[in-house]
């Protein structure tokens, strides 16, 4: 086998072996055929929430292990093709089998990715909030721009995009927003962007044209259902009401419509301004307050199986997941998986998938690499 067709075909079986480490490949087997058993059953539906989450269940692990076994199956015909145009000496042959499997692993890399995508709210819609780090101007811009490389992001993937919140800055950016992200699973592609994000260039607001660092977080959880129950103390919350901006400071109401609710036991702090009525911001705020415990209960959870939690740090120095230089030099680096981006106009465009499906896939195998943070 040539070196590039192997190359394709380490790519297809490490693929491969994540999918199947993200199922527990034999659990998984097992488990689909009590499932289909379970299918077969007449009296199923007569508790039909039930029959769906079944049959949801079924479905989802039907198709990954239906996919990794047609990826194995095809390229095991590529490989056998271009096998046999190097014994025939065939140069067509063998360049349509390199054509295969190159295609073949590429599907590979998109099917890890979805079928990483397994988590309990992974499937949801997702809020994503930015807030700017102690820094003024400087920060806040640098908050708009994450802003902005959200909403481009989701709309690259086909998401609908509402702003539930907006706060403009001073004199320029933002102290913070919050973005709605609506599609099949926003929340669990966007849940490895929370961490605080640096920024690194030549200010446009220094005179002395000096170089900045900047700092702002990002904080994402999904939009939960009424199937999941959180309970709230109406006595834990602080509720204020304030009037809304729009972006550049515009007016969105002349009333003070927009809501903000203090959960005070845990200090998470929500809020909406989204619609005229302040009735209904208080209703999307409480939603999104549920939204955050759930994902705070999931968070521990997850960090309590792994032996490890921290709490979320101050946005500043030694505590964020990306650097994104564009002075001295251009680069964007993730700081957790060693990810690396030499144009970061494009990221900042939206270009985040690399970033999110090594973060995904390191999910999954706990693997750790020691990264040199970008100066």
């Amino acid at each position: 086998m040539r070196a590039e067709g192997q190359a394709h075909i380490d790519r297809i079986e490490a693929a491969l072996a994540l999918v199947r480490q993200s199922l527990d490949w034999e659990r998984a087997l097992r488990r689909l055929d009590e499932l289909d058993a379970r299918v077969q059953d007449p009296t199923l539906w007569d508790d039909p929430k039930q029959a769906q989450a079944i049959t949801q269940e079924q479905k989802r692990l039907e198709t990954a292990i239906n996919t990794v076994r047609e990826i194995e199956s095809e390229m095991g015909d590529a490989i056998e093709f271009v096998e046999m145009g190097e014994a025939e000496g065939d140069d067509d042959v063998i360049g349509e089998g390199l054509s295969s499997l190159s295609a073949l692993a590429d599907r590979a890399d998109r099917d890890k990715v979805q079928a990483l995508l397994s988590g309990e709210a992974d499937a949801n819609d997702t809020y994503i909030e930015i807030h700017a780090g102690a820094g003024g101007t400087e920060s806040q811009d640098w908050a708009e721009m994450l802003f902005r490389m959200y909403g481009r992001w989701a709309e690259r993937r086909g998401f609908k995009v509402e702003t539930v919140e907006y706060q403009a800055g001073e004199q320029a950016g933002i102290k913070g927003a919050t973005l709605l992200v609506k599609g099949e699973n926003a929340y669990g592609y966007a849940k490895t962007e929370s961490g605080v994000h640096r920024l690194v260039r030549i200010s446009p607001y220094d005179s002395s044209a000096r170089r900045h660092t900047s700092f702002s977080s990002v904080w994402v959880y999904p939009v939960i259902d009424d199937d999941i129950d959180i309970e709230i103390n109406p006595s834990d919350l602080k509720i204020d009401t304030y009037r809304a901006s729009g972006a550049g400071g515009q007016h969105v109401n002349t009333t003070d419509s927009a809501v903000r609710i203090t959960h005070q036991p845990t200090g998470i702090v929500v809020a909406s301004q989204n619609d005229r009525s302040q009735h209904k911001n208080k209703a999307t705020a409480m939603n999104m307050l549920k939204a955050r415990l759930f994902e705070r209960e999931m968070a521990e959870r997850e960090a309590a199986a792994s032996g490890e939690y921290q709490e979320k740090s101050d946005i500043g120095w030694g505590h964020q997941i990306r650097s994104y230089v564009l002075q001295p030099y251009q680069m964007v680096k993730d700081l957790r998986t060693g990810v690396q981006s030499p144009t970061p106009d494009d990221v900042l465009d939206g270009a985040l998938d690399p970033f999110i499906s090594a973060a995904l896939a390191q999910r999954v195998t706990g693997e750790t690499v020691e990264v040199e943070d970008a100066e």
